[in-house]
């Protein structure tokens, strides 16, 4: 299928070669072609340029996008996509001010939604997640990071990482998937030890022989897994092809960022809690520093110093953590609102942040990300707007119009054929 955007008020993040990733002062820079065109060919980006050096172009589809800004899909490369069910009894206890930790040493959190998961079979979580994935392809999201973590039973971990792969099988998302056995330690293991050992020798081997995981994870917190813990597991999950990306540094400087760079993690995610050392530890590394505004929002804590480390020269990712207990949305457009009104990132900023650095913390700079002759043909086309900026401005809104992934339209607005 071939299909033509023209009158394209801004085409934005606009690449004639994508870079493996932007940071620093870098971020603050974001191509934007203005009263362009978008041609896109056998699922690929064919060409792209201004209207006044646009040739005649016969297409299957001819939207015009008069008024509109287009995007690259959002990669959203943080999430729990897969669970049970929701905790919304657990919202209430937050209202009444309990702690994230207190919740979770009651019983709740983590255990609370192993517990549910537990109890579903594959195809309900499925239909679950199916409904979940649709709802971020509308907002704008084409290539996404599933974890598992709420099985912690080897059983359990297999299904939620065989309905992640499902949804990348039956949707047009990009699906990469994460091994987060190292969530919580359950309560029926007096010795923490015979987990890990569990993680290690079962969980891990079972699911490299499926196939399953891209990547391995822990929770490298306070009352979680020590930076010991999880060096060991993540070392071990190399062994069997899965490459670390870790939780670091949400309720305290955890040792995790640490973790992560002697491990050579692909991302380091969440790191509202930072010190000078920790953003030190991250200069000069390969390793992906991911911010998950959504999670600050959820549970009032700090934002994570974005600032600081764009002023150290680091690159920066956003992501939704969209999960059942901490960050109940899947919304990127949201997370760009809260990057630039809660951690002071401009709109440049938060957008390379949500594309092409995303893009790279799951290895896919090469396919997505930014509008390069080559890449993949996910893009949306917004409602009427006077500026990208109007994307963070103005919130809870939805301004994705019209999706495209694959090179399919895949819901599409009320445009003028032309």
């Amino acid at each position: 299928m071939e299909i033509l955007i023209q009158n394209i008020k801004g085409l934005v993040q606009v690449r004639d070669a994508s870079p493996q990733w932007v940071a620093g002062k870098d971020m603050a820079e974001l191509p934007v072609m203005e009263n362009a065109f978008l041609h896109m060919k056998d699922g690929k980006i064919e060409n792209f340029g201004y209207m006044t050096d646009m040739s005649v172009i016969s297409a299957d589809e001819v939207i015009n996008a008069s008024g509109r800004f287009v995007f690259p899909s959002f990669v959203d490369s943080h999430t729990h996509l897969v669970f049970a069910a929701s905790r919304e009894e657990e919202f209430v206890y937050k209202i009444k001010g309990m702690s994230y930790a207190e919740i979770a040493a009651r019983g709740g959190g983590i255990l609370n939604s192993a517990k549910k998961l537990q109890q579903a079979t594959e195809d309900e979580l499925f239909e679950r997640a199916m409904v979940r994935a649709q709802e971020i392809i509308g907002l704008g999201t084409g290539a996404v990071e599933i974890k598992s973590g709420y099985g912690l039973t080897t059983r359990d971990e297999i299904k939620m990482l065989r309905v992640a792969k499902r949804i990348g099988e039956s949707s047009p998302l990009k699906v990469k998937t994460t091994f987060l056995g190292a969530h919580a330690i359950p309560k029926e293991y007096a010795d923490r030890n015979d987990y890990i050992k569990l993680i290690k020798e079962e969980m891990i081997p079972a699911i490299a022989e499926e196939g399953l995981a891209d990547y391995i994870d822990a929770f490298c917190e306070k009352g979680f897994f020590t930076p010991e813990e999880t060096e060991d597991i993540m070392e071990h999950g190399k062994k069997f092809g899965m490459k670390p990306k870790i939780h670091a540094n949400q309720l305290h400087i955890s040792g995790g960022v640490q973790v992560g760079v002697k491990t050579k993690a692909i991302s380091v995610d969440h790191l509202e809690a930072m010190g000078e050392e920790e953003v030190k530890a991250l200069q000069n590394t390969d390793v992906m520093p991911t911010l998950l505004p959504g999670a600050a929002f959820f549970l009032g804590t700090a934002y994570p110093p974005a600032r600081e480390m764009l002023n150290a020269g680091l690159p920066l990712a956003l992501a939704t953590d969209y999960n059942p207990g901490s960050a109940p949305c899947g919304s990127m457009p949201l997370m760009l609102s809260l990057a630039c009104i809660r951690m002071k990132m401009t709109p440049e900023e938060a957008i390379n942040a949500a594309t092409i650095n995303t893009a790279y913390a799951l290895e896919l700079q090469g396919e997505y990300g930014s509008i390069t002759k080559g890449k993949v043909a996910n893009v949306f086309i917004t409602t009427e707007m006077p500026s990208y900026a109007y994307m963070p401005y103005a919130f809870g809104s939805n301004h994705v119009h019209t999706t495209i992934l694959n090179g399919e339209i895949i819901n599409k607005g009320l445009f003028d054929a032309v």
